[in-house]
């Protein structure tokens, strides 16, 4: 481990027939990001080492890095024909954005048959800390809890969704998280979100956005197997990068791999589940638990490490091709 990774840790050390069911309500589907998850993910936020987390220079600000990115562009995809418009300023101890939420790269067909919202601008003016320190705890955000995170087009990152079931599986609602099952957009096969090719769909108020990797995004910032590409900032202040990082966590010269999530399919399954039968593990939210060390993140999909943004490391976040795609909680203090 490099000299001075060690030192910035040292600092602080989720019958067919029944579906149909579902799709009763078309007004309100694909609202997301549900109000109170009852998954495995709120119960295990306790082993990750704590660290300033925030190595971007001498004085521990990211004030360096993508302080001044803008996007201000006709989009011209036919879901879209509109400006795609986002700012991002840092001033003074944080790093603000104002945008419109508009899509800066092509999107799939909206409104869809399972997707009956058409997107719309939005107003996007939030601020994010320059100097993030990580916390001893997560805190779960998305949907009325906050946004966990927002891409660097300005559109905001979800990954859960409003949709459930009850515990007999009879009664499901994809607009409607009141059940005790909550449904996941992009882990099963069962229910379909209308996502589109950048994993990513429409709320009922004109809202795009992502739910997993935004593959669009991605191609336009330039992102392959040869570079880690930052595509965003959490809540907290810390980066979100895509798919790849590397393989020794703090050696920038090691090989750039895959990253992935270390939640699991639950081994302990619910009698109150609805049935495996019709709505296989991985439909629900709850299907999921975190096992530490089973892949390469910790339980907010991030860990500490050398970037190319910041090479005497940080914590980041990642989305990534595997559960839970993109964080549902962040690891720094809000």
């Amino acid at each position: 481990m490099s000299t001075s990774l060690v030192n910035s840790i040292s600092k602080n050390s989720v019958t067919k027939l029944k579906l149909i069911v579902c799709f009763t309500a078309i007004s309100s589907l694909v609202a997301c990001g549900g109000s109170e998850q009852s998954t495995s993910i709120s119960n295990v936020i306790t082993d990750s080492t704590t660290v300033d987390g925030s190595n971007a220079d001498a004085n521990g600000s990211t004030n360096n890095v993508l302080c001044e990115y803008a996007y201000n562009e006709y989009n011209n995809a036919d879901s879209v024909q509109t400006t795609s418009s986002a700012d991002w300023t840092c001033t003074g101890t944080t790093r603000d954005i104002i945008a419109n939420g508009i899509p800066d790269h092509d999107v799939g067909t909206f409104p869809n048959p399972a997707n009956p919202n058409t997107i719309s601008e939005q107003s996007v003016n939030e601020s994010f800390t320059l100097t993030p320190i990580q916390s001893s705890s997560a805190t779960m955000m998305g949907g009325p809890r906050g946004i966990t995170g927002l891409v660097l087009n300005g559109v905001k990152i979800d990954a859960g969704t409003g949709g459930s079931c009850d515990d007999s599986g009879e009664n499901c609602d994809l607009g409607d998280n009141s059940g005790n099952w909550n449904i996941e957009a992009l882990s099963q096969t069962t229910f379909s979100f209308g996502t589109d090719a950048n994993n990513a769909h429409v709320q009922p108020d004109g809202t795009y956005h992502y739910h997993g990797m935004p593959e669009g995004f991605i191609t336009m910032q330039g992102g392959n197997e040869t570079t880690m590409t930052l595509i965003g900032w959490a809540a907290d202040g810390f980066p979100i990068y895509a798919r790849y990082g590397y393989s020794d966590s703090t050696d920038a010269t090691s090989e750039l791999v895959a990253m992935t999530g270390s939640y699991q399919h639950v081994t302990a399954v619910s009698t109150n589940r609805p049935s495996t039968d019709i709505y296989p593990l991985g439909t629900f939210a709850q299907d999921w638990e975190y096992v530490a060390g089973s892949g390469d993140l910790d339980e907010c999909n991030g860990r500490i490490g050398v970037t190319p943004e910041f090479p005497d490391g940080i914590y980041h976040y990642y989305a990534t091709d595997t559960y839970p795609f993109f964080q549902r909680c962040v690891k720094g203090e809000l």
